[in-house]
C-alpha cells in the first residue's frame, strides 16, 4: 500500500480506527480486524485513550504483539475520562501518555494528539509538555484534532515563539457530506505543512450504502444507536439524496459508493491517511480498495455537483 508522510512518519493511505474495540467489539474480534488490517498492507493504527472506556488502546496493543515495530500508533490525549483525567494541562498531558504507554504496551507512540482544544490551558503550556516527551523519546510526532484554522496558528505561532515541537497533523472531521475542512483547514494545512487525517471519512456508514431511501434501517449499526434527534439529523432527505446520486455515480463506474468517498479523500493532496473503523475482517478489506482508484478529473467534477460543498 502507498504511504504518505505526517512529519517523519510514512503512513498507509489507509489507517485503522479502533475506536470501535471495546465498544462494538471484544478483544478477539478487535485482534482479527488488527491482523486483518496488517494483512492487507495497512501500517498506521489510529486510537484515543478514552475509546471503549480505555480499552481500545489495550486491545490493540495487545493485538499488534510482536508486529509494533512495523506500524505507526497514533493515539490521543484530553477528552474526559473521569472528574482528574481530562484537558491539556501540562501535569495531565505527563500523565495521560504514561497511562496510554501502558495499555499499548510500548514504550513510545508515533503520534500524540490533542483531542480536542482546551480553553483552560494555554496552547503553549501544552506544546511545553508534549515536547518534553518528544525529547525523553516516549513521542515521536505530535498532532492535534478538532482545531480550527487560528487554533491551528496560535499553536504554530507559540511553538514558534518558544522553539517548541510543532504539530505535525490535525485530524477533524471530513467526509463528502462534511465537506467543511474546504472553507479554511486544507489551506491553513498547506500553509503550515501539517498532514490532514479525516476522521469518520464514511459519515458515520451513510457512505457505505446501507441506508437507502424507502429501505428499512439496519440493525446494531452505529447511526441507529445514536440518539434520535442526531440520526434524524444523520439521515435527513437531503443527505440521502445525495447519498442515492453518488451510488448511482459509483455503480456507473464498477465501484461501491465506500470506494468512492475514501477515493475522493485520498484525491486532497493534504490527506496523509483516511482512517477507517472497521468491526470486522470484510470491512477492512472493504475498506483499502478505495485506495485502488484514482479518480478522474473529470469524475471530481461530477462528484462537486453531486455532493455540493454545503451541507
Amino acid at each position: 500500500m502507498d504511504t504518505r508522510k505526517i512529519g517523519q512518519l510514512d503512513a498507509s493511505v489507509i489507517g485503522l480506527g479502533c475506536n470501535n474495540f471495546g465498544m462494538r467489539i471484544d478483544a478477539d474480534a478487535a485482534t482479527k480486524v488488527v491482523h486483518t488490517a496488517l494483512d492487507v498492507g495497512i501500517t498506521f493504527f489510529d486510537t484515543a485513550d478514552t475509546y471503549g472506556g480505555t480499552l481500545s488502546e489495550e486491545y490493540l496493543g495487545k493485538a499488534l504483539g510482536s508486529h509494533r515495530d512495523e506500524v505507526l500508533i497514533a493515539t490521543k490525549f484530553g477528552s474526559k475520562i473521569d472528574e482528574e483525567r481530562h484537558g491539556a494541562r501540562p501535569d495531565y498531558v505527563r500523565r495521560a501518555v504514561d497511562d496510554s504507554l501502558r495499555r499499548l504496551g510500548t514504550d513510545w507512540i508515533d503520534l500524540y494528539q490533542l483531542h480536542f482544544p482546551d480553553p483552560q490551558t494555554p496552547i503553549a503550556d501544552t506544546l511545553g509538555a508534549l515536547d518534553e516527551l518528544v525529547k525523553a523519546g516516549k513521542v515521536r510526532e505530535i498532532g492535534c484534532s478538532n482545531f480550527s484554522v487560528d487554533q491551528l496558528r496560535e499553536a504554530d505561532e507559540a511553538a514558534t515563539a518558544g522553539g517548541l515541537t510543532h504539530f505535525v497533523s490535525v485530524q477533524n472531521q471530513y467526509n463528502l457530506l462534511h465537506r467543511e475542512p474546504e472553507e479554511g483547514v486544507l489551506a491553513e494545512c498547506d500553509r503550515l505543512h501539517l498532514a490532514f487525517l479525516p476522521y469518520f471519512p464514511l459519515a458515520a456508514g451513510l457512505l457505505t450504502g446501507k441506508y437507502r431511501r424507502n429501505q428499512p434501517l439496519p440493525e446494531h449499526t452505529r447511526l441507529t444507536e445514536m440518539p434520535e434527534d442526531v440520526r434524524n439529523r444523520a439521515l435527513s432527505e437531503r443527505r440521502i439524496a445525495i447519498v442515492e446520486r453518488l451510488i448511482e455515480l459509483a455503480d456507473s463506474e464498477g465501484h461501491r459508493v465506500l470506494e468512492l468517498a475514501i477515493a475522493w479523500l485520498l484525491s486532497r493532496p493534504q490527506v496523509a491517511s483516511v482512517i477507517a473503523g472497521a468491526t470486522s475482517p470484510e470491512q477492512v478489506r472493504a475498506n483499502v480498495k478505495g485506495a485502488d482508484w484514482q479518480l478522474s478529473d473529470e469524475l471530481l467534477a461530477r462528484i462537486d455537483e453531486l455532493a455540493p460543498r454545503r451541507d
